[in-house]
């Protein structure tokens, strides 16, 4: 990944924030009147404007100070989406049994975290770089798992290591439970600040993007 800082955008701000996932499709129409779609990208690409989280001028003046010592669009952060930050569902905890990450072998020792979304038709596996230290849970064959003991979690990648004498066996599925961050920039190298404006009730434009690791 590009040069990244491992901080939390102010979370009382990225709730208030409006925006989600986006995808690239192409589409052609026929002479019959037939449709051909095609996507240009693999996964979605999630932005969002938190200039609506932004409601007094002290949150006003605390994201201009993250904005500085981010560089503008220089270096990515993390940004919590209030509406899916889990593996679970919105109004569950995570468990370790949420997420299919893999099968064991017998010698392969890492599991990238994935999150899956739908099931029947097209299920779509979203990578999960950035999880919340401290929230992943494991398990392997329907069993727990310790993390420091049996494994190690990286926030940093998402990659969950096994550690000697607990690498998952042949056939044995292993599975997740986390709560997880975005990879995120800002997507301008100017914020504008009009403090007439927004005293009068305008809401100032605060975009920002999420980038792969």
């Amino acid at each position: 990944m590009a040069a990244f800082h491992e901080i939390l955008f102010p979370l009382d701000i990225a709730l208030g924030a409006a925006g989600g996932p986006e995808r690239a499709t192409e589409i052609v129409t026929t002479l019959t009147g037939r449709e051909e779609r095609n996507t240009r990208l693999q996964h979605s690409r999630r932005r969002w404007d938190a200039g609506y989280g932004v409601t007094s001028l002290d949150q006003l003046a605390s994201v201009v100070a993250f904005f500085e010592e981010r560089r503008g669009r220089l270096y990515g952060f993390r940004w919590r989406d209030r509406l899916d930050h889990s593996s679970a569902s919105p109004a569950a905890a995570p468990t370790p049994f949420d997420q299919l990450l893999g099968t064991g072998d017998g010698t392969r020792t890492a599991f990238a975290l994935a999150k899956t979304y739908g099931a029947a038709h097209a299920p779509y596996a979203r990578p999960i770089a950035k999880p919340v230290a401290g929230t992943v849970r494991v398990a392997v064959g329907g069993a727990e798992q310790v993390e420091g003991v049996a494994f190690a979690a990286d926030a940093g990648t998402g990659v969950v290591n096994f550690l000697a004498g607990h690498v998952p066996p042949a056939g044995a599925p292993v599975t997740a439970g986390f709560l997880f961050d975005v990879p995120v920039r800002f997507d301008t190298d100017f914020l504008e600040v009009n403090l007439t404006a927004f005293e009068a009730g305008a809401i100032p434009r605060i975009p920002v993007l999420e980038i792969r690791p």
